[in-house]
């Protein structure tokens, strides 16, 4: 059994090209900014879209609490498309090359986002409608499997040794950051617009902006990994997408413990996101635009507390900030969710609290053992626990937390965050122990 040490193999050095030729971390960093909060925009757009639009316009037949457990299933579909699409691209990236993988993984990630825009509603086409929206959703998660570029791993691989914590948590800020942007401008047109004229057009736009940014995003990434001095460091670092099942077979160890490592992050992640608006919208009087304010304020403390994370990991270790973050997220799962059932200010405290957990913990939890994999393996194995965390840890957070607190109070919703928790704490441990026998 080969011994899994939690963070080891980072070149202290920065990466250079056979040339000479120098590419700052600071470069990498910026072409990562940009992908994930793309990705992340994207990601809200539709998740704040299943709220408050989905289950009206696609399921008007159904009571309002089915409605919205029926767009949480939809919503769920992209997790489970995630990983094929990860597969089926890789093979796309061995035969053309990372720069058309991205070309078309984004463009289909557009296009699928730009189709649920156009898509008319139940009472145009009827069921179809929600065929229609499932396929273009299964092609949303299809394509996010595509857009892994690995500059990510180049980012973790050429930190400075005594920063690495630091650099590892600069890929995390894409999702707040795309959780502001997105929430904001819900919340422009829920309060610019009559319900009436919302439902009916005003939804649509986001979805158009999201097309809009992944065009630019493409550009900005294709910019970065085309260089010549990208293309000797892929070469160099040997982060080209290596067969899955060879992956699979040889890393197995590290893959399961990657993708249960930060689990107690990605299940907070949807319950300070995702559901508590759907909460709020269907059991308390409370408009959406005011809740996406806060929302999206609550964002922005999350990007501190991610930024704190990297600084904190350099301090007292990156393990060590995840154990602490993930008991903490157990205690919190045992009181907090009843927050949201006593108004405004129960709502804020809810919000402020879950986001600043939240970017501790996902500050660091993203490709925590990624480091781990063999060089060869490396960029496939990353992808693969990505996917993999993803699905276990986030795809089924809203369905289930809102099944739970619908039929149990609000307190139940805090069993399937409690589960992540204990899985990351469980895997935490494994990992340690399995170091500490070789």
């Amino acid at each position: 059994m080969t011994a899994i040490p939690f963070d080891n193999g980072m070149a202290e050095q920065g990466p250079r090209g056979h040339a000479g030729h120098s590419v700052s971390p600071g470069d990498i960093a910026i072409g990562v900014i940009i992908g994930r909060t793309s990705e992340f925009f994207d990601f809200f757009v539709y998740a704040i879209a299943s709220v408050l639009v989905f289950p009206k316009v696609f399921f008007p037949f159904a009571p309002p609490l089915q409605a919205m457990l029926w767009s949480f299933s939809l919503f769920a579909l992209a997790f489970l498309a995630r990983p094929v699409g990860s597969v089926a691209f890789m093979a796309v990236d061995r035969m053309l090359g990372r720069e058309a993988k991205l070309t078309i993984a984004l463009f289909l990630l557009g296009g699928s986002t730009a189709a649920i825009a156009f898509l008319p509603g139940y009472e145009t086409l009827g069921a179809q409608a929600i065929w229609l929206l499932a396929l273009f959703r299964l092609g949303q998660g299809f394509a996010l499997g595509g857009t892994w570029d690995g500059l990510a791993s180049l980012l973790a691989l050429n930190a400075p040794e005594n920063r690495r914590g630091w650099y590892a948590m600069i890929p995390q800020l894409g999702a707040p950051l795309g959780l502001i942007v997105a929430s904001l401008l819900f919340a422009f047109f829920t309060a610019s617009l009559s319900t009436a004229d919302f439902l009916e057009w005003g939804w649509r736009y986001p979805f158009f902006v999201a097309f809009a940014i992944n065009v630019v995003a493409l550009f900005a990434r294709l910019r970065m990994v085309a260089t010549p001095e990208f293309r000797r460091l892929y070469e160099s670092r040997d982060l080209q997408a290596a067969p899955v099942l060879e992956t699979v077979s040889r890393e197995w160890r590290t893959v399961a413990i990657g993708v249960f490592a930060p689990l107690a992050s990605f299940a907070l992640f949807h319950m300070v996101t995702v559901f508590p608006l759907s909460w709020v919208l269907l059991f308390t009087p409370e408009q959406p635009t005011s809740f996406l304010l806060i929302e999206a304020g609550s964002a922005a403390i999350g990007v501190l507390a991610i930024i704190a994370s990297g600084r904190l990991a350099d301090r007292i270790g990156r393990r060590r900030l995840l154990v602490v973050s993930a008991a903490a997220i157990a205690a919190f799962s045992g009181f907090a969710p009843q927050l949201l059932g006593l108004g405004e200010g129960g709502e804020i405290a809810f919000m402020v609290l879950g986001f600043i957990l939240l970017g501790l913990a996902f500050g660091q939890s993203s490709g925590a053992v990624s480091s781990n994999f063999a060089t060869r393996h490396r960029y496939t194995g990353s992808a693969l626990t990505s996917d993999l965390a993803w699905l276990f840890g986030a795809g089924f957070a809203p369905l289930v937390a809102l099944w739970l607190a619908a039929h149990g109070g609000l307190l139940a919703s805090g069993a399937y965050l409690l589960s992540g928790a204990l899985a990351t704490l469980v895997a935490l441990w494994l990992n340690a122990e399995l170091a500490s026998r070789h």
